[in-house]
């Protein structure tokens, strides 16, 4: 029995789809992550059980007499990883930023530090991890009742993006849906509306970015909007409207206008509709897993299981492009 079959929840959230992405990401090769911090037994616990399930292979960054001290106090295995001495936790977090520029890791893992002194480091222009793109985030939910992993973008890091800013978002959730295996991805760009309105600026942007798919400026998907939540996901609510696409009742990515939306949208499903996400934060030149304390086991794996696909595509895509 596996760790995540023998830990698994009682309640009505069987954690079905997040179970798979780390079923599917175990077949890969487990990924170096430089671990920012882990200085608290839930950062540290973490580390170790997604060493145990072979989706990482740790290099624990911070403080290494108060790691130590951590792992003996819960009883935590962490002798067979590298442990990087750092002062503090925003050395930590240029040090851990430091070993991916270095090579040494291929993806970025949040600790016990805070998001905003991690996320300053990878932002720093000289010595972080910028690309051309938009740093974003996507939670990916598990809806009961829900046939597939709902992802959700951006409900985290970019408040209240322009049209620029949310072409890289919605490119980035494109291409983290590929990672995930999705085949046919059907990105909905949500509004309150599915009609667009002058005096709804996320209606004008919801439907330039539909125009910028057409002429191959965002590349991967479908894309329908605005659509408003309901006609997004539900086909009777995209039927009773008459709305006749590829996307309507059926999308598998939902771009929110904001941050506000999006938070409010993706607590809502967890909290009234019994659904768990993992996290990820895209557009830097790895993969980041932002996990929480909050966060139950399993979708603090599953953001490394998603993470860790994401590292294996890219792997997959440096390898054909060598051939």
């Amino acid at each position: 029995m596996s760790v995540i079959e023998a830990e698994a929840p009682v309640g009505r959230n069987t954690h079905e789809k997040l179970r798979k992405l780390i079923e599917t990401a175990q077949k890969h090769p487990p990924m170096k992550v430089a671990v920012a911090h882990p200085c608290d037994q839930v950062s540290l616990e973490s580390a170790v059980k997604a060493a145990a399930l072979k989706l990482v292979e740790p290099i624990l960054v911070g403080p290494e007499q108060r790691i130590r001290a951590v792992a003996t106090e819960h009883g935590l295995d962490i002798s067979g990883f590298e442990i990087v001495d750092a002062a503090y936790s925003q050395d930590s977090a240029a040090k851990a930023v430091e070993l991916v520029r270095e090579g040494r890791a291929e993806a970025l893992m949040k600790g016990s530090l805070h998001t905003d002194e991690l996320m300053g480091a990878v932002v720093k222009r000289d010595t972080g991890l910028r690309t051309s793109r938009r740093i974003s985030h996507c939670f990916i939910m598990d809806v009961p009742d829900h046939d597939q992993p709902l992802i959700i973008t951006d409900a985290a890091v970019n408040i209240a993006p322009d049209l620029k800013g949310k072409v890289d978002i919605t490119q980035n959730a494109i291409d983290l849906a590929h990672a995930l295996g999705q085949k046919d991805v059907r990105v909905a760009i949500l509004s309150a509306m599915e009609s667009v309105n002058p005096d709804v600026p996320s209606t004008i942007e919801a439907a330039a970015l539909c125009k910028m798919a057409d002429r191959g400026q965002i590349t991967g998907a479908s894309l329908d909007g605005p659509l408003a939540l309901d006609n997004a996901i539900s086909p009777e609510a995209a039927a009773i409207k008459k709305i006749n696409s590829p996307v309507a009742g059926r999308a598998t990515v939902l771009v929110v206008p904001d941050l506000e939306a999006g938070n409010m949208l993706a607590k809502s499903l967890s909290f009234l509709a019994d659904a768990d996400a993992a996290g990820i934060v895209l557009g830097a030149k790895v993969p980041i897993i932002l996990t929480s304390r909050a966060d139950e086991e399993t979708a603090r794996l599953a953001s490394c299981a998603v993470a860790q696909l994401l590292v294996a595509a890219r792997r997959a895509n440096a390898s054909a492009a060598i051939q």
